[in-house]
């Protein structure tokens, strides 16, 4: 190369060593050591410092010598343990931004029964997998207070994140943390979410956001920011709908930006003692819309019951634990697994079709045990939602549930499985459904609540499915619910079978007798015995065994084969890895 002479380290008689430094040179800013190839004694030097060399010169003229009896020896290795003024530095930086050089930071946390940022991650990626991205970034706040309190009262700006591993499955990571300024969202805590969720979506990873925090933070100064409107965070975490598992988690306050984040996720667990809205006691008062305290709003309690939270949790480490067992179904199918007996399923449904009964028995006998992961239990309680597995497999489960008004289909339960099949189909797994219903719920109360267009989405998600259906009526299946619980009608699922139990028609029997038989009842002597006996031929019309005689259901079966009848009419695949990607409605 062509370069400056800037050292000479040999003289003319020098004996030295292969690996001996001769002569240092500097190019483009570089210093490079020129180094003996052999050893041997110094017959001439030919450069002195500060001179200019070119390509091909000669620097230094060296006669062989036996090797081992020179007086320059080659340079010693260095000791990878000696210390280093830029590495300390970094380590010194690094260590700053954990828990141990803050303990009162951490102190304060645990005294409110809370983990740091820091222990959640540890708690939920493999040990020595997780690569931290941002950890050196402090707020934006230069302008307004020294580099060196930023630097320790600011680390990461709020946030850990990087990408790890999660029971072997590779996924990424952002937590906020609500030891700094409060888990708020700043200038460089919003570039570190928009480069996680980057990676996310071009990696395709799985992600896990645990939200707690109090929104935007006005206080950022290092910025030409008027408005920043022009945030891409929002945007990127919406993009990933569909395309990756999300799990938000919510412990503590979670407010404003960073619940709108949380309320992009697939599934949404929440600690008992979250609050979680839109806004906080802040953006509120400062509406003209009154003074409340943070736990006034949006508690546990309420977000459950509406349907923003899918699993309510004691604490942060059940809150880990959930979001590990969600994306345990994203990991495929498991090699070992057990059930209970299956001839407990013969018993579920009562012989009084009268008489209710806790469908979850029905679901957590039929599934892999301890495989059940229900979804928004305290939401549209007349649907059951849940990700399970048969004979290993990962499965999406919808079972009516008839212990609340008898299993009809209200508002909030076609919304809540209409949401629960999209998901399904966007993460391409298959689905059961355990039809037990009336119907759709009707009446001049329900028609408030716009159950026409609510009911209908069963309807076009159902026949919209790309991932296979599996429908078995265990007691009532009756009209449009019916239908709806089958992606559109019987022959839409790959199979609908009935259990013994089993009892189909166009709407309820007894409203069916009253309403196609009210002359004959009006005129009849005694119109209740009338009724009882045309209900009881109704039955037998309607009968699962007498339906599957005129090819309306696919077959009757012993429940006790239920979990061989799906895996046997599954395909080995539910739908093909490249399929187009759809996003999840957020409701």
């Amino acid at each position: 190369m062509q370069g400056t002479v800037v050292l000479v380290r040999v003289a003319p008689g020098d004996r030295v060593e292969a690996g001996a430094s001769l002569v240092v040179l500097e190019a483009m800013k570089m210093e490079h050591v020129v180094k003996a190839e052999a050893a041997g004694v110094v017959r001439e030097v030919r450069v002195a410092a500060e001179d200019t060399v070119a390509l091909g010169d000669v620097l230094v003229a060296l006669d062989p010598a036996e090797a081992g009896r020179g007086s320059g020896p080659p340079e010693a290795l260095a000791d990878p343990d000696a210390p280093r003024a830029d590495l300390d530095e970094v380590r010194r930086r690094h260590e700053v931004g954990l828990d141990a050089a803050r303990p009162e930071a951490v102190a304060k946390r645990h005294a409110r029964g809370h983990r740091t940022a820091r222990e959640n991650v540890a708690d939920l990626v493999d040990e020595g997998t997780f690569a931290e991205y941002g950890a050196l970034a402090i707020a934006a706040q230069r302008r307004r207070r020294p580099v060196e309190e930023l630097i320790e009262r600011t680390p990461g700006d709020g946030m850990v994140c990087g990408v790890g591993e999660v029971d072997g499955l590779r996924c990424a990571v952002v937590s906020y943390d609500y030891t700094v300024l409060a888990g708020t969202q700043g200038y460089q805590n919003h570039r570190k979410t928009d480069r996680m969720l980057d990676l996310a979506h071009r990696e395709r990873l799985p992600l896990v956001l645990f939200a707690e925090g109090g929104g935007g933070r006005p206080g950022d100064t290092d910025t030409t920011t008027v408005s920043g409107l022009d945030v891409t965070s929002f945007h990127a975490m919406g993009r990933l709908s569909g395309r990756v598992p999300t799990v938000g988690i919510a412990n503590g306050r979670c407010f404003a930006g960073n619940a709108a984040l949380l309320g992009c996720c697939d599934v949404v667990i929440a600690t008992r003692g979250a609050n979680i809205g839109m806004g906080g006691p802040a953006m509120i008062e400062g509406g003209g819309l009154g003074a409340f305290a943070p736990e006034d709003i949006g508690p546990v309690e309420v977000q459950a019951a509406n349907g923003v939270v899918d699993v309510v949790v004691e604490d942060e480490a059940a809150a880990v634990a959930a979001a590990k067992a969600y994306l345990s179904y994203f990991a495929g199918p498991a090699d070992a697994w057990e059930c209970a007996d299956q001839r407990a399923l013969r018993h579920v449904v009562p012989e009084n079709r009268r008489r209710p009964y806790d469908v979850r028995e029905a679901v957590s006998t039929l599934a892999d045990t301890g495989s059940v992961l229900e979804l928004r239990a305290g939401f549209g309680a007349g649907i059951v939602t849940a990700l399970v597995r048969i004979e290993g497999r990962p499965y999406g489960l919808l079972a009516n549930s008839p212990a609340h008004l008898g299993g009809a289909i209200d508002r909030d339960a076609a919304d809540k499985a209409a949401r629960f099949l999209q998901l399904c189909d966007a993460h391409g797994f298959p689905v059961v459904s355990l039809c037990d219903t009336p119907g759709f719920m009707v009446g001049p109360d329900a028609e408030r609540t716009a159950t026409v267009r609510h009911f209908s989405r069963l309807f076009v998600v159902g026949a919209n499915l790309r991932v296979p259906l599996v429908t078995v009526v265990l007691r009532k299946g009756y009209g449009l619910g019916a239908q709806a619980m089958a992606g559109g009608g019987f022959k839409a699922p790959l199979a609908t079978v009935a259990w013994p139990t089993g009892e189909i028609g166009g709407m309820g029997l007894e409203g069916a007798v009253r309403l196609g038989f009210r002359k004959e009842l009006a005129e009849a002597d005694d119109p209740e015995a009338m009724f009882d006996g045309m209900v009881a031929l109704a039955y037998e019309h309607g009968k699962a065994l007498n339906a599957a005689s005129a090819f309306e259901l696919d077959d009757v079966i012993d429940p006790a084969d239920t979990r061989r009848w799906i895996s046997g009419v599954m395909p080995a695949r539910a739908a093909a890895a490249d399929r187009p990607h759809r996003w999840i409605d957020t409701w």
